[in-house]
């Protein structure tokens, strides 16, 4: 299946960060990158066989001047990462040294690559589908364990496989369709018009289940947004720097302090959190307070998870029992703050609406906070906390869109035909369009557009 056309034209770029450091690599690919390397390296006896490193001075071709001393390593087509001809040269770190190398690769004729264009080679080349490529991102910018681990299992091509087990089950579909068709005059069809309805119906109970997985497997990527929500002085900003490990918001005893909100990410369980420290919320307070108090608001309002502070040692206001009960469709954990600090827990205000979790937490002790690591992932991620990082997930909104179009259409041929009554011949136009939006997501019908909007995020080298 043709994805595109293959590029003929050779690349190159540093595929480490720029910076100190100890090695740095440049790295080609293309049909002319052994030609690129020799002319840069003519000092190498003989073109170095595929995959055994070779020592090599690195000399300009414009000026003769030698920029480093590198290992060089050569990847024949097809057995190499993007399927072309591939040049690694493995020089010193630094600012300096691996721009000059790879300035050298431009002068003897290579193209500076664009973001993720290796990545897309081997996309083109066949030797990577969509979803592996997406997971190659997500293995380079991942931040935590749950996301390394679904990205390790679409690498090794767990999505994809799940996906091509849906596309087989529609296959399947598609062939009782036919063998209906087929015997239209006989009173009693070899396949009947229920019986396909009821296929249909269990590949749709598939797809709803692997639908099901996109809200938390979307958050993997960027993190559940939590926000450390409640009155001022309640110990949010504490708690915020007890969970980073560092002094990064203001501690004071001066109500009011916090009048932005601040964001960090940090792992809880393996699993990614976006950690928002917000305003006290509070009536009155000066102009600048009440623009930190209404930014509050704003989180809370789209937040995955809210954290209600309230201090141990008080008992809960009127304000914090409407905010427990106050509708928010996320998820609320109420902890009691600076449990050093009360003799004995106050008790909650009456008629408080039950909490998704409700712990008592010291920043300065640390009591409590390994229950928080426990219970968090469970309440936000609770779909990959159970399956533990062995099944297929849907990552990204592109993958969840097109798995949606395909449940939507075989939803529809199922209507149409067990419903409506539509003739079987018309209604299969619904398992062609499900069949197209399946083979979207692993890139079997990709357009120029989808490319480019995946590949972008990359970075150069990659």
């Amino acid at each position: 299946m043709a994805r595109g056309p293959i590029p003929s034209d050779t690349i190159a770029a540093l595929s480490t960060a720029v910076g100190r450091g100890a090695t740095a690599v440049v790295r080609l690919s293309g049909p002319e990158a052994v030609e690129v390397l020799l002319l840069v390296a003519p000092e190498l006896p003989e073109v170095p066989a595929p995959r055994r490193a070779r020592f090599a001075r690195i000399i300009h071709p414009e000026d003769s001047t030698v920029v480093d001393q590198a290992v060089v390593t050569v990847f024949r087509a097809p057995e190499s990462y993007t399927g072309e001809d591939v040049v690694e040269i493995s020089g010193h770190g630094g600012w300096l040294a691996p721009s000059l190398v790879l300035d050298a690769c431009l002068a003897a004729g290579a193209r500076e690559a664009e973001p993720g264009e290796f990545t897309r080679r081997a996309f083109l080349n066949g030797k990577l589908d969509l979803v592996q490529a997406e997971a190659v991102l997500d293995l380079v910018e991942g931040r935590s364990r749950a996301l390394h681990s679904a990205a390790v299992h679409q690498l090794d091509r767990g999505l994809s496989m799940r996906i091509g087990r849906l596309r087989e089950a529609l296959i399947g579909l598609e062939a009782l369709l036919v063998h209906h068709i087929d015997f239209p005059e006989e009173d009693d069809a070899p396949v009947s018009v229920d019986a396909i309805g009821g296929e249909a119906g269990t590949l749709l109970e598939a797809l709803d289940d692997l639908l099901a997985t996109a809200p938390e497997g979307e958050l993997l990527r960027e993190g559940a947004l939590t926000v450390l929500a409640g009155r001022p002085n309640s110990g949010k900003s504490s708690l915020f720097n007890a969970l980073l490990g560092e002094e990064r918001a203001i501690v004071t005893e001066v109500p009011g302090t916090t009048r932005d909100a601040l964001e960090a990410v940090v792992t809880l369980g393996g699993f990614p959190f976006r950690i928002v420290d917000t305003a006290g919320v509070r009536k009155g307070g000066e102009r600048v307070e009440r623009v930190g108090i209404e930014v509050a608001r704003r989180y809370v309002a789209r937040a995955d998870l809210v954290l209600l502070c309230v201090p141990a040692a008080e008992a809960w206001s009127a304000a914090d029992a409407e905010f427990v009960a106050g509708g928010l469709e996320c998820p609320v954990v109420v902890l009691r703050t600076k449990a050093d600090l009360a003799v004995e827990m106050a008790p909650p205000a009456g008629g408080v609406a039950r909490p998704a979790g409700r712990l008592s937490v010291s920043a300065l002790t640390g009591e409590g906070l390994d229950g928080m690591r426990e219970l968090l992932p469970k309440l936000v991620y609770e779909g990959l906390v159970r399956a533990e990082g062995g099944a297929p997930v849907l990552t990204r909104r592109r993958q969840s869109r097109a798995v949606r179009r395909a449940r939507d259409e075989v939803a529809e041929f199922r209507r149409a035909l067990t419903e409506i009554g539509l003739p079987p011949e018309v209604a299969s136009a619904h398992l062609k369009e499900a069949a197209s939006a399946l083979e979207e997501v692993v890139g079997g019908v990709s357009t120029e557009d989808v490319l480019d909007q995946v590949f972008r995020q990359f970075c150069i080298g990659k």
